[in-house]
């Protein structure tokens, strides 16, 4: 029974922090050229210099694109509020792992997100297998993530999934949509302990 009830928190835990993992790892400490599709890791807090605007905006469309993912979750990590609005749209739309309505707007995510993240502490996430799909003025991107938290002091980790939708406005590339779902993890099976009384097989002798 305590093993269930045990169960059952890591759960809910684990789609709470889904409920506000925004555009799915450190993902700030994972960032990937499209072009090679490898995630090259950063340091969370990767806050460029004063005319960053200026340099990023000269970069091609998916590295503009793969760092506003990588700057967002790292202030979605460390918490800084400032940064986080300024990757998401005012009308975002957020779906996330557990059977909950869909959170639209940006002023209803940061409820969310200002209600939960206090919860949370030694933060990490993982971005891997990252791929670009540009129309325009318009992207998708998806991406695996494995993230990992110390939640109301009990260690949590799990692993999912995350496709976004980045829309570009005023040359800026911005995230109107954001859907994360959790992958279930497998439980490897432990190999059977003989019966007591039973003989153990002996190991083969060496050659």
């Amino acid at each position: 029974m305590k093993k269930h009830l045990a169960a059952r928190f890591v759960v809910r835990t684990a789609y709470k922090a889904i409920l506000f993992l925004a555009a799915t790892a450190l993902c700030l400490t994972c960032i990937s050229p499209a072009a090679a599709q490898k995630d090259k890791k950063k340091k969370p807090d990767s806050t460029p210099p004063a005319d960053s605007a200026m340099l990023v905006s000269s970069l091609p469309d998916e590295q503009q694109i793969d760092y506003t993912i990588s700057e967002m979750l790292g202030a979605w990590q460390l918490g800084d509020i400032e940064k986080l609005h300024k990757d998401y749209a005012d009308d975002v739309s957020i779906v996330n792992g557990s059977w909950a309505p869909p959170v639209i707007g940006w002023t209803n995510y940061l409820a969310v997100y200002q209600q939960q993240r206090p919860h949370m502490s030694q933060v990490r996430m993982d971005r891997s297998n990252t791929y670009f799909k540009l129309s325009g003025k318009v992207a998708w991107v998806c991406y695996q993530w494995d993230f990992g938290a110390i939640v109301d002091g009990e260690q949590s980790e799990s692993q999912g999934q995350t496709t976004l939708v980045l829309e570009k406005r005023n040359n800026r590339w911005v995230i109107v949509h954001n859907h994360t779902s959790l992958t279930p993890r497998v439980a490897q099976a432990v190999p059977a302990k003989p019966a007591s009384g039973e003989p153990v097989p002996a190991k083969p002798a060496p050659r």
